[in-house]
């Protein structure tokens, strides 16, 4: 029901003016010169773009666009060579589900290549393509130009804007926090800074992924970024204060954001640094008092002068992640992960089951343009969107609701230009609705596909009803094929990913407070975010797993307070740390050691229990040291215990 309810995200007017024209205007060509054929397969290729269309910054876009485009224009040639071979297209199909749903699992590119390669290989093979071979995937890839060159335009205007406005949402995250110090808002506000570190991290690391040279502007964002990490390590310190810290501070940090997005920064300031005068620092700060206001302090004035100095030194910024290895090291890596990865297997061949099973259904019964059936399989079983159950229930919906859209379509709308202002309406509908939710999605996505294959077909009205049986059948084998026979789909793995980032939460209180604590600061920081990000990801599985059918989302729901105790016991563990860093007194060698056994067993314990168990944890130490809050949050964490009996 809560998949139902639209999303409460502003309507993205570009990509709405980009999908309508990119998916109007090829149908519209291929009628003035007579060719509407052509024209759909050209909207469907722009289709697909506009689906992977999901990146922020440009040079990712490039990606997203361009390398699924290749992947459909392979998947549709292998559909048209087998099209109307009876089992051989059936054995082709399934064989090409079991690498799409190997590939799927490397990344969000080649997730979306995954995705096209099977989708555009049932397309081919149900639908009759143009001769010679070559025309259909030709075409496709031009639809997909189309969106690509749309994207683009504003690149020259806005190059760099998206990784600005990242950095700078990061520091108003940042902001919020502070403010949110010593009060019970503080827990909720803290993932919002994960993903935002993630967002920023990843969109300039990705873009310095490809860039090898020395781009000022890059070097300044990821400067820019690099600061705001010490005030996210203070941000727990000062919210163990207990009281809010004074507005000035959060204040400062939103001053900073806006000069970074506004990249006010540019001339005065730079000029003044070159020249060796005082970098900017926030007015108003107050004196700070206690090692917490210290450390929130000291972050902050270095995070203001990385902001308003003049270009930082090239080659004196790293980023706190690690580089991205050689992209030759990373294709084998990842080539020898999705080969020898269980995972990915077991993706595979759930997927290539259903396609199996659909296709070999068709085959047998007589289900007219019966591709429909494996394109809803396809949609459903997509491996990054969520719980299989959720999305085939909201599938049948969606369909239902865009069906109800094309009937009204098909029945009143005569083929030829009138064509061109409906796909004009449907297409600007895509983004708009995609960003409301799944069914809805379905619903914008449904009419425009319909339309386009009835170029292809010509059988108007009597498309509907099939492809609302088609899509119910479709649905169903998912559900008994795709997630009843697959224990692993009903059964959450939360248990499993929490006591991964438990035992990981240990090796990080060893690395802030073991003997080599204060040699590597760098790394100590990049655990710190792969712990964070490793807790985000538990959340991410902690709402899939709600979305499940009884008795899996209540067994979910058990571990909640858990994920909540470890993030608080990462924040402590920081917080410990900084305090150190700004005068407080290093704790005992035994204190580090027993905290470090208590989360080994704690770890332990939840990949060998299935419900959660009560500890009674025993830590000593000083009550008034350094480790204390830590200490009770690990009493916490063990404490917890399952609400069955």
């Amino acid at each position: 029901m809560r998949g139902l309810r639209p999303e409460s995200a502003p309507v993205p007017w570009a990509a709405v003016a980009r999908a309508a024209v990119a998916l109007a205007a090829p149908l519209a060509v291929g009628i003035a010169v007579g060719r509407p054929l052509y024209g759909a397969l050209v909207s469907m290729g722009a289709l697909s773009g506009v689906i992977g269309d999901t990146a922020d910054a440009y040079r990712m876009r490039v990606f997203n666009i361009a390398v699924p485009q290749l992947f459909g224009a392979l998947g549709v040639t292998l559909g048209t060579l087998v099209h109307g071979k009876g089992l051989l297209a059936v054995a082709v199909l399934t064989l090409i589900a079991l690498a799409s749903g190997m590939i799927s699992s490397i990344g969000a590119v080649a997730s979306v290549s995954g995705l096209l390669l099977l989708l555009n290989a049932v397309v081919g093979a149900g639908l009759p393509m143009p001769s010679p071979w070559w025309t259909a995937p030709l075409l496709l890839m031009l639809g997909g130009a189309v969106v690509l060159a749309l994207t683009l335009l504003g690149w020259p205007l806005r190059g760099g804007v998206p990784e600005r406005r990242a950095v700078a949402a990061t520091y108003r995250a940042v902001a919020d926090l502070l403010a949110a110090a010593g009060t019970p808002a503080y827990d909720e506000l803290r993932p919002a800074v994960t993903r935002s570190l993630n967002t920023a991290y990843d969109l300039v690391l990705a873009r310095r992924a490809r860039d090898h040279g020395r781009n000022p502007t890059l070097v300044r964002q990821l400067a820019q970024l690099n600061a705001v990490i010490p005030i996210v390590e203070a941000a727990p310190a000062a919210h163990q204060r207990g009281r809010p810290l004074p507005a000035a501070v959060p204040a400062a940090v939103r001053e900073l954001a806006t000069a970074i997005e506004t990249d006010a920064t540019t001339d005065t300031n730079r000029a003044a640094a070159t020249d060796g005068a005082t970098a900017t620092v926030p007015a108003g700060l107050p004196h700070p008092a206690g090692p917490s206001e210290r450390a929130v302090d000291h972050a902050l004035r270095h995070a203001a002068t990385v902001v308003s100095s003049a270009e930082p030194d090239p080659y004196n910024v790293d980023d706190r992640l690690g580089r991205p290895a050689a992209l030759g090291v990373r294709i084998r890596r990842t080539t020898r992960n999705v080969l020898l990865s269980g995972a990915s297997w077991r993706y595979g061949l759930r997927l290539a089951l259903c396609i199996g099973t659909a296709q070999s259904l068709v085959s047998l019964i007589a289900v007219p343009r019966s591709y429909w059936v494996a394109l809803t399989v396809t949609f459903v079983l997509k491996p990054d969107f969520g719980s299989v159950f959720s999305r085939a229930v909201l599938r049948a919906l969606g369909t239902a609701g865009g069906l109800a859209i094309a009937a009204v379509v098909l029945a009143e709308v005569p083929r030829g230009w009138w064509d061109v202002p409906v796909m004009v309406v449907l297409a600007a509908l895509i983004p708009a609705f995609s960003a409301k939710g799944y069914a809805f999605q379905t619903a914008a996505i449904t009419p425009v596909i319909l339309l386009l294959s009835d170029w292809l077909n010509r059988e108007g009205f009597g498309l509907v009803l099939p492809r609302l049986y088609d899509s119910l059948l479709g649905c169903a084998i998912t559900l008994l094929a795709g997630y009843l026979l697959w224990p692993e789909s009903w059964h959450t793995r939360i248990g499993d990913r929490l006591a991964d980032t438990v035992a990981d939460t240990a090796r990080y209180v060893v690395r802030a407070f073991g003997p080599d604590a204060g040699h590597d600061r760098s790394a100590r920081l990049r655990a710190r975010r792969r712990l964070y990000r490793d807790l985000s990801t538990v959340r991410t599985e902690f709402q899939r797993a709600l979305t499940e059918p009884p008795p899996t989302n209540t067994r979910a729901a058990a571990w909640w307070p858990l994920v909540v105790a470890v993030e608080r016991i990462v924040d402590a563990t920081t917080a410990a740390r900084v305090r150190v860093d700004h005068g407080a007194a290093p704790p005992a060698p035994v204190e580090v050691s027993d905290i470090e056994g208590q989360l080994r067993e704690l770890a332990a314990g939840l990949r060998t229990s299935h419900v959660l168990v009560e500890v009674r944890a025993e830590l000593e130490g000083d009550d008034e040291g350094v480790l204390a809050p830590l200490r009770q949050e690990v009493r916490a964490a063990r404490a917890i215990a399952s609400p069955q009996p």
